[in-house]
């Protein structure tokens, strides 16, 4: 079974104090990418977010798409401020320009900030486990809308002047707490079916919501979530599966329209690396002279060679991967990508070729059915 590797995009890197770099550029992003689809890395994903300026991470993705091949692109969505018939959309649009390579990672937003850019809700009369069912049935309206097209929907009859077959077209009438969405569609089913839903955790409520909804959630071992340390690898990974016991739930390919393969759990660490350990914890600590790094995950700083060897304890605990986030974009990337892929490689851990053209390929799960397909 393949170990994947993912990797976590942040700017110029995930310490404040990276060198500034031409964020604002597409080609900037599309060559990190591209770095990351050098290294054989399963998916990478984009961090975005309402408090911080940037290019949006959906439209990143999109521009990606056509100058890649096999990596899977995973934008971030902020389910709390936006409308998942939108949202659903974005992301089928994403796996039709990639032809199966989209994902999604979800995300909940308390900033008080982020709300008053709206200015639609008041923060103070929410909760925390009430943010997270919002954003369990903003993935729920948008797993019915993917499949409100059934694959062969679309027929382009010119001679009847018929484009869709309507008897192929479902509404999905999901009524909730946060949205009442008739649907159908406007985009057809994507070429995955379901494009793969991610989701961060580091907590019992979120271990939930990735059990409800996620093909795939990153933990933190050894890191720091909001109620204090989250535990080892053997611990996360007991996180999400007393989650998942808890909701009933076996498979995660869908709330409602999946198979039954358990989560995967890719464990989340900060990277800095050197050719030896001394170099990567003073640069570490340069860094950190400017502007101190705050992490939830842990943070690595050594060699390839001790990196290795500790994803190589990952993966004997059971986790299924590792999302790395680079410490310096231009410094790290490439160490993952170049040096780290091999040597995991070499190991057999990793992939030696990208075996499957799409993401759930990639992941070893199947298409599911889609739910409504024969039902009139």
């Amino acid at each position: 079974m393949t170990f994947h590797l993912a990797v976590a995009l942040n700017d110029t890197g995930w310490h404040p104090a990276a060198p500034p770099g031409d964020v604002l550029e597409p080609d900037f992003w599309v060559s990190q990418i591209q770095e990351a689809e050098r290294g054989l890395a399963t998916l990478v994903t984009l961090e975005d977010g309402f408090a911080r300026p940037g290019l949006d991470s959906v439209l990143i993705a999109l521009r990606a798409g056509p100058v890649t091949s096999h990596i899977g692109l995973v934008p971030t969505v902020v389910a709390t401020h936006t409308e998942p018939f939108h949202v659903s959309t974005q992301i089928a649009t994403l796996d039709w320009v990639t032809s199966g390579r989209a994902g999604e990672r979800i995300k909940v937003s308390a900033d008080p900030a982020e709300a008053a850019l709206f200015g639609r809700r008041d923060p103070a009369s929410e909760t925390r486990e009430g943010l997270f069912e919002e954003a369990a049935d903003h993935v729920e309206v948008q797993r019915r809308l993917w499949d409100s097209w059934e694959d062969d929907a679309e027929i382009r009859d010119a001679a009847t002047n018929r484009f869709v077959d309507r008897d192929k077209l479902h509404y999905i009438d999901f009524v909730g707490s946060h949205f009442a969405v008739r649907g159908p569609s406007i985009t057809p089913r994507p070429p995955q079916g379901q494009p793969i839903v991610t989701a961060l955790a580091h907590v019992d409520t979120a271990y939930r919501l990735a059990a409800r909804c996620a093909d795939l959630v990153f933990t933190t071992p050894d890191g720091v979530g909001r109620d204090g340390p989250t535990g080892d690898a053997a611990t996360t990974l007991r996180g999400v599966r007393s989650a998942e016991a808890e909701i009933g739930r076996v498979g995660a390919s869908g709330a409602t329209g999946g198979g039954q393969q358990p989560t995967q759990v890719l464990g989340d660490l900060v990277v800095f690396l050197d050719d030896d350990a001394t170099a990567a914890s003073t640069r570490w600590t340069r860094l950190d002279g400017e502007r101190t790094l705050r992490s939830d995950a842990d943070v690595f700083a050594g060699t390839v060679e001790q990196l290795a060897t500790k994803l190589e304890g990952w993966a004997a605990a059971g986790l299924d991967g590792a999302r790395l986030r680079p410490a310096v974009a231009d410094h790290d990337l490439p160490r993952i990508a170049r040096d780290l892929a091999p040597e995991l490689a070499r190991r057999g851990l990793t992939r030696t070729a990208y075996e499957a053209d799409t993401l759930r390929g990639l992941l070893g799960l199947e298409k599911p059915a889609d739910r409504y397909a024969g039902v009139q």
